[in-house]
C-alpha cells in the first residue's frame, strides 16, 4: 500500500513582507523568521489534519520550515521531526540576496526554468530529481503511513506533480495559467 502525503508550505515570513523585491539569501539564517500571521496560518491549516493521525513529519532544515515543523510537532503531538536537506528550497545560485527582477530577466521565458540553471544554482529539473530521490527513499522505508512534508513553494509544487504524475508542461500550466501554486501556510493532501 502507498503512503499518504500531506504537504504544508512554511507560513509568511519577514522577507515576504518587508523585502518583497529580494530573493532570500543563500545561507538560511534567523533573519528569515515567520511573522505572527505566518504562524497563525500554519496553525489554522494544521487543524484540518489533527484527526488524520499523522505518523511522521519530514521538513526542510531551513529556519522558516523548522519553525513550521515545530508548530506541526506541537499541534499534531508528534515528538520527532525528520529534517532532510533534499526538501530545501530551490538553489537560485548567484541570484540569492539580489533583486528578483534580475533573476526573472535571466530566464526571460518561464519554461526555461526546467532546463536552464542559474550560475551556481539548480534548474527545476534538478530540483525535481532531488524531490524524486526523497520520495523514493521514503516509499522504500515506509508503507501505508501518513506523512507530513514541511517545505517551500517550488519543491512542494514539484513533489505534488511527481506524485500526481503531472508532466512538466502541465506543471507549467498549473502554476502560470491556473495560478495553482501552493500558498504560504497552505496545507494540501496529495493523492
Amino acid at each position: 500500500m502507498n503512503n499518504h502525503y500531506f504537504i504544508i508550505r512554511h507560513g509568511e515570513n519577514v522577507y515576504q513582507v518587508k523585502k518583497k523585491r529580494f530573493i532570500y539569501p543563500l545561507r538560511d539564517n534567523f533573519s528569515i523568521k515567520m511573522t505572527q500571521k505566518g504562524k497563525d496560518q500554519v496553525k489554522r491549516s494544521l487543524k484540518r489534519i489533527k484527526k488524520e493521525k499523522i505518523d511522521f513529519i519530514y521538513s526542510s532544515d531551513f529556519y522558516r520550515t523548522k519553525e513550521t515543523a515545530k508548530i506541526a510537532s506541537r499541534e499534531l503531538n508528534i515528538k520527532k521531526i525528520n529534517f532532510d536537506k533534499r526538501l530545501r528550497d530551490v538553489n537560485l545560485g548567484v541570484f540569492h540576496g539580489r533583486l528578483k527582477e534580475e533573476y526573472y530577466k535571466f530566464f526571460n521565458y518561464k519554461k526555461r526554468k526546467f532546463s536552464k540553471r542559474p550560475p551556481e544554482g539548480e534548474s527545476w529539473a534538478d530540483l525535481k530529481k532531488r524531490m524524486l530521490s526523497f520520495l523514493n527513499d521514503i516509499d522504500r522505508k515506509y508503507k501505508n503511513k501518513k506523512i507530513l512534508i514541511v517545505g517551500h513553494g517550488d519543491p512542494l509544487w514539484l513533489f505534488e506533480g511527481i506524485i500526481k504524475k503531472i508532466s512538466n508542461q502541465k506543471l507549467l500550466k498549473e502554476v502560470f495559467y491556473k495560478k495553482n501554486f501552493i500558498k504560504v501556510g497552505e496545507l494540501r493532501k496529495v493523492n
